[in-house]
Parts: C-alpha cells; sequence; structure tokens
C-alpha cells in the first residue's frame, strides 16, 4: 500500500488556498486515483500513479471541460465543486481535481433509468464544442499493450489477440456517427444518489459512436452475467428516452470495450484478486471467440 499522506497534504493545501477549510480527511477510494472527501460538500480526486501512462493534465483539462458543460445544461452527472475554480491543479507533484460531495441512495439503480440519463448526457454533449480526441481509450490501449507490465503479464500471442482487435475496433467505429462520449460508462461511474441517478469520471472522454458507451454500461451483464434483462431494459431505457443503436457499432464496441479493459489490467490490477484473475480470463476466452466477420445477432438480443 502506498503512502498517502503527501497526496492527501497536496489536496489539503489547495482547499485551504480558496478558502475551504477541510474537517475530515475521509478515503473514499485509494488506487491509482485516490479520492478524499475533505468537508461535508468537498471532494478531492488526486492522481497517485505518478509513472502511469497518463503524463500531464490534458486528460484532466478535458474531464473538467466536459463535466462543466454537463452540469451547466442540467444533465444528471455529479458537479465539481462550487467553491474552488474547475483546475485541474498540480502541487507538491500531484494532478487533482475537487467535485461535490453526494450521498448515496444506498440501493441498485432501475436499468431502464441508467439508459435514460446516459442518453439525456449524450443529448447535451452534442452541444460540447470543444475539440476531444478520436476513440482515444482504443488508441491508447494499443500503446499501454507496449508498456513492459502488458508484455510481463500477457503472452505474446495475447498481446496480438488484444493488438488486433483495438485495431479492427478503431477501423470499423470510425465507420461510424460520432460525439462527444463519456467514454468509460461501466456502472461504477454511474452513482445512485438522493439527487438521482449521477454520472462520474469523465477523464476517459473522447469522440465516437453511443453506442461505445452503451457497451460499457452492458458487458459485464451481457457476458459475465448472462443477464439478458438488464441487459433489454438498460437498451430500451435509452431507446425511450429518444435515442437510436446500431446493432452492428455496438457489437464491435462489445470487442472493443473486452480489449480495452484487458490491456488496462497489469495497470489497473497489478496484484489482481482471484475473483479479477477468472474475469480476465473469461474475457480474453470471449476475445478469441470473436471475429471482424461475427453476426452482431451473435451475442445480443434486441428486445425494445
Amino acid at each position: 500500500m502506498q503512502d498517502i499522506e503527501l497526496p492527501k497534504r497536496a489536496a489539503r493545501e489547495i482547499a485551504i488556498a480558496h478558502g475551504v477549510i477541510p474537517d475530515r480527511c475521509d478515503v473514499l477510494q485509494n488506487g491509482s486515483t485516490l479520492v478524499l472527501r475533505l468537508s461535508e460538500t468537498l471532494v478531492a480526486r488526486i492522481v497517485t500513479d505518478l509513472d502511469g501512462p497518463r503524463q500531464g493534465n490534458e486528460w484532466y483539462a478535458r474531464e473538467i471541460a466536459v463535466a462543466a458543460h454537463l452540469a451547466r445544461h442540467k444533465a444528471p452527472v455529479i458537479p465539481l465543486h462550487p467553491a474552488i475554480p474547475p483546475g485541474p491543479y498540480e502541487h507538491l507533484g500531484f494532478p487533482m481535481n475537487f467535485w461535490q460531495f453526494m450521498t448515496a441512495h444506498g440501493t441498485d439503480p432501475n436499468p431502464e433509468m441508467i439508459g435514460k440519463t446516459l442518453h439525456d448526457c449524450h443529448e447535451v454533449l452534442r452541444k460540447f464544442d470543444q475539440p476531444l480526441p478520436h476513440l482515444e481509450i482504443l488508441a491508447e490501449s494499443i500503446r499501454v499493450l507496449e508498456m513492459e507490465s502488458a508484455r510481463n503479464h500477457f503472452s505474446p500471442a495475447t498481446l496480438e489477440l488484444l493488438r488486433d482487435h483495438l485495431n479492427t475496433t478503431i477501423g470499423t467505429l470510425g465507420q461510424f456517427p460520432s460525439q462527444p462520449l463519456h467514454g468509460d460508462a461501466h456502472l461504477g461511474n454511474l452513482m445512485h444518489t438522493t439527487s438521482g441517478l449521477l454520472w462520474t469520471d469523465w477523464e476517459d472522454t473522447f469522440t465516437g459512436p453511443v453506442e461505445w458507451d452503451l457497451a460499457s454500461a452492458i458487458w459485464n451483464a451481457l457476458i459475465l452475467e448472462a443477464d439478458q434483462t438488464t441487459v433489454d431494459q438498460i437498451l430500451g431505457g435509452y431507446r425511450k428516452a429518444g435515442g437510436e443503436i446500431n446493432p452492428l457499432a455496438l457489437h464491435h464496441s462489445l470487442i472493443g470495450r473486452a480489449a480495452v479493459m484487458s490491456a488496462w489490467y497489469p495497470i489497473l490490477y497489478p496484484h489482481p484478486s482471484e475473483d479479477r484473475q477468472i474475469k480476465l480470463q473469461r474475457r480474453l476466452d470471449w476475445l478469441e471467440t470473436m471475429t471482424a466477420t461475427d453476426h452482431p445477432s451473435s451475442g445480443l438480443n434486441f428486445r425494445d
């Protein structure tokens, strides 16, 4: 476990410099990003993996710009903290930004509302007029596979499998309509709060087809849990809100999502539990069965 005292100090000092006095320092998450609750309303997110693949503040600046745009247009997102200018900040070597604390509801979200809130975000994101990289997480994942951690973790055959799927997905998804996206819209980045369902963690934002975010939202339910009912409800909620879903774009997004998550495993989980190792192997086994010519109905049931 890494020492978190210095990043905690860095976040507290930035808050104090802007007139917010931290009255606590509760650790909400401790991984490559440290999440701290510093007051009744203030949450700090601090990057502690300073040797990771993302250097500098450019990606944090994109997240802040997108999150601010969404909150300004009343989209269902966790807002930046109003008492501290958006940043991003870097202090004592640690990049960070600051968010409003939201109280968790304590119950599972309605799957149909997951689809609806994602569509609501997509509608607002269409009006975002600042440049974003195209399909960036896929290109970044190819670069991640060149890192020593990936080469030490995966066999040459697995590296080739992942690289081939990532390159194929980039080429395929580039043929579909594109817009700003969340980029990492798995359900761990959706909070069920007393203020409703709110999306968070916009650091992977990029442009691509909306089906990429939908694939991220349904992947675990569809492939790992075989929970077709939840998948249908999420996709149905997206459609009922006015969204359109291209089955072929969704199919290739599911493949790309599996390849991305697999590529990042050595960085996100350098010492994975047995359960995480099993999930990784199931992703890789599933990717072995996928080819560029697969028909989208091979793993999906699109009931309205």
